[in-house]
């Protein structure tokens, strides 16, 4: 069975435009843009469609590369402090002058949209509720319950130690009460962890999940997407091969990429 993330999202999105035409104070989302980057463009202008479908307001703050690092600390903390804004969201890569780190650092836990900043990332560690959820960990939690896929028990193998995607992904599962593994770069035999997971949820950008599945009903999700050498966009895993063996995977594109925009929007129409 396909896990469809489009038909999801639309689903999702649905349910946070009813939700935001409840509220009494609207939410309003600030994306700051720093510099040209193409992909990072697409990324805002993608946002900004999906707020405005939803009815968020969304303000996107276009600085340029040459920003120093000390302006954009001024302008985040400006918006942190401007009771209309509810969320902000800081796009991702910065220029190498800039200190990510430092920047999301800057942005309050209340407004976090992106649950990167330390204490969302503390409370989930320590099983508390964030504030937010990182949108893509969420969108695939979403994916599974829409699913009915049991999480409670099941051996999921998470590839990648993000802070995005695998590190949240794998304590999102645990505090579902499933066994995780987390594999990486000096994982050994990727191969045989893969094949007797329950659940399997890939995030590295490279084709890494390339074996028939054991367990009749396993899940397998496709974080990943990347360009291969004929220019056809592509994921994690082997499609046609461990399509033939897993009880439930997901599409790239069409599964997890949809899930994450509608995830964000979300997070953006809690307003605290």
């Amino acid at each position: 069975m396909i896990l469809d993330g489009k038909s999801l999202s639309a689903k999702v999105l649905e349910g946070v435009k009813l939700r935001v035409e409840k509220l009494e104070r609207k939410p309003h989302l600030v994306v700051i843009l720093v510099g040209e980057d193409p992909a990072s463009k697409i990324y805002v202008r993608n946002k900004q469609i999906a707020a405005e479908k939803v009815g968020i307001k969304s303000t996107v703050l276009e600085l340029p590369n040459s920003v120093t690092e000390e302006e954009l600390l001024n302008k985040v903390e400006y918006y942190n402090n401007d009771p209309d804004v509810t969320g902000i969201l800081v796009q991702l890569p910065l220029p190498k002058h800039i200190d990510k780190n430092k920047v999301t650092m800057a942005i309050s836990p209340k407004k976090d949209v992106d649950g990167f900043t330390p204490e969302n990332v503390g409370k989930l560690a320590i099983g508390l509720e964030p504030y937010f959820y990182p949108a893509t960990p969420q969108g695939i939690i979403m994916l599974l319950d829409e699913y009915k896929i049991p999480i409670e028990g099941a051996d999921a193998v998470v590839i990648g130690r993000s802070n995005i995607v695998g590190k949240p992904v794998a304590q999102m599962l645990l505090k579902r009460n499933a066994t995780v593994t987390v594999c990486h770069s000096y994982t050994k035999d990727i191969e045989s962890k893969i094949k007797t997971a329950d659940i399997v949820i890939s995030a590295v950008g490279k084709k890494i999940v390339r074996c028939k599945m054991d367990k009749k009903n396993s899940v397998v999700v496709d974080v990943g997407i990347f360009r291969d050498s004929n220019n056809r966009l592509t994921g994690d895993v082997d499609f046609d091969l461990v399509s033939s063996s897993a009880g439930y995977i997901s599409p790239v594109p069409g599964g997890v990429g949809p899930m994450t925009i509608a995830s964000l929007m979300y997070n953006a129409s809690k307003v605290y």
